[in-house]
């Protein structure tokens, strides 16, 4: 169903997640973390966006990691596909996608779909996205090499950015992923600093395990870009933060982003609560760190996920590759 314009102001980042009470122990959103619902030419593309997800019964991480950015994305035509299902094999502390031991396999006409929205929606660059599988022999890397594989037989001249899991180290299935795979952009990402993997991460990832397969998806491919992602405001320090990055360069990854960590849902049985909210200048701070440090492209702030604008950033990196 279209959504219908309204003359809101500025509305609360969490805004696209369910309404949350106030109380003592949670504290209240500071001023840069609000957003505008869009109107006009904007909120028209926005719902031709949605029109063109649902049509072709695909999944976005913007609906089902509860994104604050979806408003801006989809009002500007573009969006993060999530492939392999709605349903995670693993259950992070940060995230709100479903967990199921035993999702349902992945739909066969899932990759002909995913192009055919691409098409649709007439992408320059596109982001897949993925749950992980650990259901599957090969942590669904088949899977994932045809949907993308699909999108280039339909759209050649559209650039393709894959947000990977970690196929559980699988070294093989990352071989059998990337080979002859026309990708420009290989993500996976770390998500915090290494001392709080235990915490905010299921126990089958880490920050070690994340590092290895971004060098080793570099050394596969030398030629294609690398990313990764670091969520803040999980009780890590700042000297924390500037050594993560450090760690992913040690890990020739060339692309960067840093945003705020919030809370899809209630503190408790499973969602981390915030502790901090990183004020902007301390972003900016950091996106300097990560530039001397040799990353070609930086994407940093309290809005920042880690698709958000993807083609930007990656022209951002082909032009620095070129100074």
């Amino acid at each position: 169903m279209p959504i219908r314009q309204s003359p809101a102001p500025a509305i609360p980042l969490h805004s696209t997640l369910p309404i949350i009470d106030s109380t003592p122990s949670r504290p209240r959103l500071p001023s840069w973390l609000r957003v505008n619902l869009p109107a006009g030419r904007p909120l028209a593309i926005l719902n031709a966006t949605q029109g063109a997800i649902s049509e072709h019964g695909l999944h976005t991480v913007c609906e089902e990691a509860r994104c604050p950015n979806l408003n801006d994305c989809w009002s500007r035509g573009t969006a993060t596909f999530m492939v392999a299902g709605k349903e995670c094999t693993r259950g992070c502390r940060f995230c709100s996608v479903e967990t199921s031991r035993k999702p349902e396999p992945p739909d066969p006409r899932e990759p002909q779909e995913l192009a055919a929205a691409v098409e649709r929606m007439g992408l320059a660059h596109v982001v897949i996205t993925v749950v992980n599988r650990d259901d599957l022999p090969d942590g669904g890397a088949d899977h994932y090499k045809r949907c993308v594989e699909a999108v280039h037989e339909r759209l050649p001249q559209v650039t393709i950015e894959l947000l990977s899991s970690d196929l559980a180290g699988d070294e093989a299935a990352l071989s059998h992923l990337l080979t002859n795979t026309p990708l420009a952009v290989f993500a996976h990402n770390v998500e915090c600093v290494p001392r709080l993997d235990k915490l905010v991460r299921d126990p089958r990832a880490s920050f070690r395990q994340s590092a290895r397969v971004l060098r080793r998806a570099k050394q596969l491919r030398p030629n294609l870009w690398t990313k990764s992602s670091i969520m803040v405001g999980l009780s890590e320090s700042d000297d924390e933060v500037t050594d993560a990055m450090r760690r992913l360069r040690e890990a020739n990854v060339d692309m960067l982003t840093l945003g705020q960590y919030l809370a899809p849902g209630r503190p408790g049985e499973r969602y981390l609560p915030v502790d901090r909210f990183v004020a902007p200048d301390q972003f900016a701070a950091w996106a300097d760190e990560a530039r001397e440090l040799g990353f070609r492209a930086v994407a940093s702030g309290p809005l920042v996920r880690s698709s958000y604008r993807a083609g930007l950033l990656l022209a951002e990196a082909r032009r620095r590759s070129q100074l």
